[in-house]
């Protein structure tokens, strides 16, 4: 049963709740179910906490711009909502920047973080290709970005033999508001910079995932972050691209499961 926050934000719950916590926190264009696959392996372990970021799914946009400092606060905010002091949080994608901001905005609001298939530092010949996507999706709408999206996201075999799937995240996407999603996506340009090089650094057991075929989060990318994070555990899984926790859910849920037991062992022993 979805529920709400008293700012608006909705989210699910799945699992027992006296279990541990474990937020999900999703990608630019997609809502909460993009976690369905990763559900049902989860929430037999954990209390899994699912929800809508600002502007996307059934949470409204604010007045004011996004950015990713509003996303922490939202964040935040549900934590409070729930009485949830420390939770494992993970990200995917832009949802992968948001966690690590949220781990430099409230340190101790954390038992593990989980950054997902996510941006870091960009050269100037790919932050103008993100920037131009951002500007096609400005003047055509969601739409525009969707077939390169899929092939930017999925093997091409798991495109074909999977079509209800690719219709499933179109939908998804095209239900995007027109005059919303591109400043959303905007935070995906301008967000970054404020993620190198944390100081302090975030100090939490840290996983750091992407796929040796995701281009635009790459392995090299997945390497900085976790360099600028002690001890932080780098995973490259082969022969995946972006949305590997759709086309590989049982090799993603079994290392996120593995992660956060070990990870829990200190706060939860």
């Amino acid at each position: 049963m979805t529920s709400i926050t008293e700012a608006g934000t909705r989210y699910d719950i799945a699992g027992h709740h006296h279990e541990k916590p474990v937020v999900l926190v999703h990608g630019l264009g997609l809502n909460r179910q993009m976690w369905q696959w990763q559900i049902s392996a989860l929430a037999s372990r954990y209390k899994v906490i699912t929800y809508d970021l600002i502007g996307h799914g059934e949470t409204s946009a604010l007045s004011k711009p996004p950015s990713l400092t509003t996303f922490s606060e939202q964040l935040r905010e549900l934590l409070d909502h729930l009485d949830v002091d420390r939770a494992a949080i993970a990200g995917f994608s832009l949802g992968g920047m948001i966690v690590r901001r949220f781990a430099m905005d409230y340190p101790d609001r954390l038992s593990a973080l989980g950054i997902l298939h996510s941006a870091h530092a960009r050269d100037d010949v790919a932050r103008k290709a993100v920037q131009e996507r951002v500007e096609q999706a400005r003047r055509e709408g969601p739409a525009a970005t969707i077939e390169a999206a899929l092939e930017r996201w999925f093997s091409a075999t798991f495109r074909l033999q999977n079509t209800e799937v690719m219709d499933l995240i179109r939908t998804w996407i095209m239900a995007n508001d027109k005059q919303i999603y591109p400043g959303n996506y905007q935070v995906l340009v301008d967000g970054v910079d404020e993620l190198v090089a944390p100081d302090p650094p975030i100090c939490c057991p840290t996983l750091v995932m992407t796929g040796d075929e995701d281009y635009g989060n790459s392995p090299g990318m997945s390497r900085a972050i976790a360099a600028e994070i002690p001890g932080a555990q780098l995973v490259i899984n082969r022969g995946l691209r972006h949305m590997a926790m759709v086309e590989a859910p049982d090799t993603i849920n079994q290392q996120l499961m593995a992660f956060f037991d070990s990870a829990w062992k200190p706060h939860f022993s």
